[in-house]
């Protein structure tokens, strides 16, 4: 395979699953499919209902914070379009022009920030991600 076509597949796959949770994912969920109508049109409605199925586990997998089930979502998606792109290179420039619309969205959205406030002898712990703490 195109080492582009392969790379585009992998980001598709990343930013499709970023989006699962996002309100930027309807969007998504109705002009994802309309690649496979333009390639398989028998596989559309199949896949808009993979959508919502992924959707789905990918946010009980966020709830159980589960991140595994969330790669694996990732990688079952970056293999579809991967098998995509193989049979239809064609679509490949469609799936960059919808790349392009929703990405820049996210990419807009300022970072979430912490803010906290402490008086006395109050001690505030924030972190990003993990927060590991061994107070003795």
């Amino acid at each position: 395979m195109d080492p582009e076509l392969a790379a585009l597949a992998g980001t598709a796959g990343t930013t499709l699953v970023s989006l699962l949770a996002t309100d930027a994912w309807h969007g998504m969920s109705e002009r994802l499919p309309l690649l496979w109508r333009r390639a398989r049109p028998d596989r559309e409605e199949a896949i808009a209902a993979e959508l919502d199925s992924s959707r789905e586990e990918l946010l009980s997998a966020r709830a159980a914070d589960d991140p595994e089930t969330e790669a694996e979502v990732r990688a079952e998606w970056q293999g579809r379009i991967r098998r995509l792109l193989i049979v239809h290179p064609e679509v490949a420039e469609d799936l960059r022009a919808l790349l392009a619309d929703v990405t820049p969205d996210e990419a807009a959205r300022p970072a979430p920030t912490q803010q906290a406030t402490a008086s006395g002898q109050a001690r505030i712990y924030q972190a990003g991600r993990d927060l590991r703490l061994d107070q003795g």
